[in-house]
C-alpha cells in the first residue's frame, strides 16, 4: 500500500504531519470531511468578519497539539506506546464530529433532546465499523474507559488540547489578542502524576494566562451580545419552520418549505435520540446537514407565504439582526403579552405568532470549577496543588464564580 504520510499547512501552528495511513483514513472519511462545511465559530462571523474558519481546521490543530503533549509527556519519563499515541490523536479529532450547523444551534431547534456530544459518539462507532474495530481505543480514551486516564484529560479537561487549539484559532481568526495563549510553553510544563495530568510550577504563569483569556474570550467573542442575538434570531427562524413543518405534515412536497432533504428529513419529522440510535437514516442523513443546507433555506424562506417566517429571514439574510438589551429580571406575565400584542400588530398576525419575534435570553460562563478535573501544579518536592489555591494572582472566588447577563431579543422593525 502507497504511503499516505501528509503534510498539511495550517495558518495557526505551521505544518502538520498526518502521521500514519490509519489517522489519513480517518481524515478521508466522510463524517470528518463534513467539518470542512461548518463554521468553528458558528454566527460570530457576522461580528468578527474573519471568524470563517472551519471545525475541520480546529479539529487538525487540536490533533497536533495532541502529538506534542504527547511527545513531551515522553520526554519526561511517561509510557505511551504507539498505538496509544494514535488512538489519542484520533479521539481529539473526532471530539466534534457530531457538531452541526452554527454550534448548538439545531440542539435547541430540529432535534429533540440530543445533544452533539451524544451525535460525536454514535459518529465515532459507525466510522469504527467501517474501519473493522481500529478505533476501539480512541473510543475507550474519549468515553474515559481507558486505563490511562490523563490521556482523557488531554482532550476533555479544563486544560486540554481542544482549548488550547480553539483559544489560538479563535483568537487568530478574530483578531482578538487577548485569546492567545502559550500553548507550546503549556504543553512542555506538562507532566503526569498518579494518572493525572500536572503542570510544572515553572509554568504557573502560562496556566494563569490561559484562564485569563479563556475568560476573556467568552464575554468578547463567544457571547459578544451581537453574536448572541444572531443566534437567537437563527433558533427563531428555525423554530417558526419546524412549526409551520408540524402543521403541514403530511403534505404533497410541492407544498413544504424549500429546504435540501436533508433539512427536510428534521424540520417534518420528530427525530429523537433512540431514532439516531437505532435508526441508520437518522445518522446518515445529520451526516449531510451542513452551514450551507441552513443558509440557502433561509435564502429561500424571504418569499415565504408565511409572514413572520419571511420577516424573519429576510432580515437575518439583511444583518438586521434581533436588537438586544440587558434586563434585570425575568420578563413578566404582562410584559411579553405586550411584547406578543406590539409585533401582531406591526405584521398582522396572531400574537402566538409574533412571539417567535422576540426572545429571552440568559447567557453565563465560568472560568475555572473546583468540581471539575482541576488544574494541578507540580512543585519541586514533589507537592501538587490546586491552580486556584497555587496562584498568587488569581482569587478563587473569582475563578469559580458564574457571571450571568440576561438580555431581550427584540425583532427590528423599520421605520
Amino acid at each position: 500500500m502507497a504511503n499516505k504520510r501528509k503534510i498539511i499547512n495550517d495558518p495557526v501552528f505551521g505544518f502538520l504531519s498526518i502521521p500514519n495511513e490509519l489517522i489519513y483514513d480517518v481524515l478521508q472519511h466522510p463524517y470528518v470531511q463534513r467539518l470542512n462545511r461548518i463554521r468553528q465559530l458558528g454566527l460570530s462571523y457576522l461580528v468578527y468578519p474573519g471568524a470563517m474558519h472551519s471545525r475541520f481546521g480546529h479539529s487538525l490543530g487540536a490533533m497536533h497539539l495532541m502529538h506534542e503533549a504527547i511527545g513531551s509527556l515522553r520526554l519526561k519519563g511517561v509510557e505511551i506506546t504507539e498505538q496509544e499515541e494514535t488512538s489519542a490523536m484520533i479521539a481529539i479529532l473526532l471530539h466534534d464530529i457530531g457538531h452541526g450547523p452554527f454550534s448548538h444551534v439545531l440542539e435547541h431547534t430540529i432535534v429533540d433532546g440530543v445533544t452533539h456530544e451524544d451525535i460525536s459518539l454514535l459518529m465515532m462507532e459507525r466510522i469504527n465499523e467501517d474501519l473493522h474495530g481500529q478505533l476501539d481505543t480512541a473510543i475507550a480514551i474519549f468515553k474515559n474507559e481507558y486505563p490511562k486516564h490523563f490521556l482523557h484529560q488531554l482532550i476533555s479537561s479544563q486544560l486540554d488540547v481542544d482549548r488550547m487549539d480553539y483559544l489560538c484559532r479563535d483568537s487568530f481568526f478574530t483578531g482578538v489578542q487577548e485569546g492567545r495563549v502559550a500553548s507550546e510553553r503549556l504543553l512542555k510544563m506538562l507532566d503526569v502524576r498518579d494518572d493525572k495530568l500536572v503542570v510544572q510550577v515553572k509554568g504557573i504563569y502560562s496556566v494563569e494566562k490561559f484562564l485569563v483569556a479563556r475568560r476573556l474570550m467568552y464575554w468578547q467573542v463567544y457571547l459578544h451580545k451581537t453574536s448572541v442575538a444572531a443566534e437567537q434570531h437563527l433558533i427563531k427562524i428555525l423554530s417558526r419552520a419546524k412549526e409551520l413543518a408540524r402543521s403541514q405534515w403530511p403534505i404533497a412536497n410541492s407544498q413544504q418549505l424549500f429546504c435540501s432533504p436533508a433539512l427536510r428529513y428534521f424540520l417534518y419529522q420528530n427525530v429523537t435520540f433512540e431514532d439516531f440510535r437505532v435508526h441508520s437514516e437518522a445518522l446518515e442523513q445529520y451526516a449531510l446537514l451542513d452551514d450551507n443546507d441552513v443558509l440557502s433555506a433561509i435564502k429561500a424562506w424571504i418569499s415565504s407565504d408565511d409572514k413572520v417566517l419571511s420577516a424573519l429571514s429576510e432580515s437575518f439574510i439583511h444583518r438586521r439582526l434581533f436588537r438586544g438589551e440587558l434586563i434585570n429580571a425575568p420578563l413578566t406575565e404582562n410584559q411579553r403579552k405586550e411584547l406578543n400584542a406590539y409585533y401582531a400588530g406591526i405584521l398582522g398576525v396572531t400574537e402566538e405568532d409574533a412571539s417567535y419575534l422576540w426572545s429571552e435570553h440568559v447567557s453565563t460562563s465560568n472560568t475555572y470549577s473546583e468540581k471539575a478535573d482541576t488544574i494541578d501544579i507540580l512543585y519541586s518536592d514533589g507537592t501538587v496543588r490546586d491552580i486556584a489555591e497555587a496562584s498568587e494572582i488569581l482569587d478563587l472566588e473569582a475563578l469559580t464564580r458564574k457571571p450571568t447577563k440576561r438580555y431581550l431579543f427584540k425583532f427590528r422593525v423599520e421605520s
